[in-house]
């Protein structure tokens, strides 16, 4: 225990030590899908040029997390019971904010590039961003399927924390985001996008028909639904695709470096921990969580819970620290499963009222506890770097402004062009 609060320590210190690392940050990634490289790097490069200079990086970022969350808004209000049907518009408004988020969050960086201001701190913004959105909009993926609050509608909502943590892991590592030929940030959110729009068009009933009534094959698919295949098709690419490659790549970077292999298993410790809390108490016969409805709650919850354990790692990525082993927010979530199992033990059934009881006043705490740890980041490495985070500085404004004007200057005088001096800014690369 004095080991984990050891390693606690060091990361919310964030001492001038751990911080000096981010003055030679250096993004790295790997993009290896063909959509991404051939069809949407135009239009984000078009997309960008949109953009004022004056827009901050990380306010773009935020900017496109606003479309989930106004989205969560319209599931609550429109569909608290994520089965529906409801009005066609709804659905689509969940696929344009899905893609506007997606956009938004592939041309942040171009828009750092473009204005000068890279930074680590644009990198765990990013990515505590991704975090908290990784439950939200896999809400609005159920609600636009049909599922309900139902242990296919939970599946839906959490199964994203799986890949974003590995992809996490395997960045702490390897020090580079790696993204496959088929990957989630491109494909998933496209596929997703689309299913939101069909549920719009056609209405999210069509997920709930027997494949065979609509393929065939009666033999084959007997009386699954889309929604089993859906499933069947997210466990086989993360299983078969997914897993196995984080791994590979994290194999190799420590076997470049001489290290042991069998220590960064034992990373998998706050996933393992929270995914099988989760499930026991989502999935408990005694729990009455998902029979009440309380499947938006609970996953919002666990949108602070993924996103501290998440950005902590990434945090440490940048500052080269040890590998965050917990985090406060697992406690509780390890409480419920044990309320939501008492039986189990020959302890009494809880009630549904102080089961409900006990998630607001988890959500509560994972949301007071998470602001706060993300307020103290936020301003410790502003303050340390002499940046913002959500404006651009006066004096990197000005300093801009001055360059294009001597560019403009220079232009005007024959033989005397001068090359643009933000010209590796302004580089489309991603």
């Amino acid at each position: 225990m004095n080991v984990l609060k050891n390693i606690s320590g060091a990361q919310d210190s964030l001492s001038d030590e751990a911080l000096a690392h981010l003055k030679a940050y250096k993004y790295s990634s790997v993009d290896k899908s063909l959509i991404s490289r051939y069809i949407l790097k135009h239009y984000w490069n078009g997309f960008v040029e949109l953009l004022p200079l004056w827009l901050a990086p990380n306010m773009v970022t935020l900017l496109g997390f606003l479309f989930i969350i106004v989205n969560v808004i319209l599931l609550e209000i429109f569909i608290p019971d994520l089965i529906g049907p409801a009005s066609s518009w709804v659905y689509y408004s969940f696929a344009f904010g899905l893609w506007m988020y997606s956009t938004m969050d592939n041309v942040d960086g171009k828009q750092a590039r473009r204005t000068g201001t890279s930074s680590g701190l644009g990198e765990l913004f990013d990515h505590g961003i991704d975090s908290l959105n990784c439950t939200l909009a896999s809400l609005l993926e159920a609600a636009a399927m049909g599922q309900g609050s139902s242990k296919i509608g939970a599946f839906t909502a959490l199964i994203p924390c799986l890949p974003m943590f590995f992809s996490t892991w395997e960045t702490y590592h390897t020090h580079t985001l790696y993204l496959g030929y088929f990957n989630g940030p491109t494909e998933g959110l496209i596929i997703a996008t689309a299913i939101m729009a069909a549920s719009g068009y056609y209405g999210p009933q069509i997920y709930s028909y027997r494949i065979a009534e609509c393929l065939g094959y009666q033999q084959v698919f007997g009386t699954y639904t889309f929604q089993d295949l859906w499933v069947f098709v997210i466990l086989l690419s993360f299983s078969i695709a997914h897993l196995p490659a984080c791994v590979f790549h994290v194999i190799q970077a420590r076997r470049r470096k001489n290290l042991p292999l069998l220590p960064v298993f034992l990373e998998w410790a706050p996933i393992i921990v929270s995914g099988v809390s989760a499930v026991s108490w989502l999935y408990s016969p005694y729990s009455t969580l998902l029979s009440e409805n309380r499947l938006v709650l609970f996953s919002v919850t666990m949108s602070f819970v993924i996103g501290r354990m998440t950005t902590k790692i990434i945090l440490a990525h940048l500052t080269r620290q040890p590998f965050p082993y917990w985090t406060i927010l697992i406690t509780p979530l390890v409480g419920g499963a044990v309320l939501g199992n008492l039986p189990r033990f020959g302890l009494p059934i809880v009630s549904k009222g102080i089961e409900l009881w006990y998630l607001r006043a988890y959500l509560a705490f994972a949301f007071a506890t998470y602001t706060h740890w993300a307020l103290f980041v936020v301003q410790r490495i502003t303050t340390y770097l002499g940046i913002h985070c959500l404006t651009i500085r006066n004096s990197k404004l000005k300093e801009r402004e001055t360059a294009y004007r001597q560019l403009g200057e220079g232009a005007t005088q024959a033989n005397n062009v001068r090359a643009d001096p933000f010209a590796n800014h302004r580089l489309k690369n991603h």
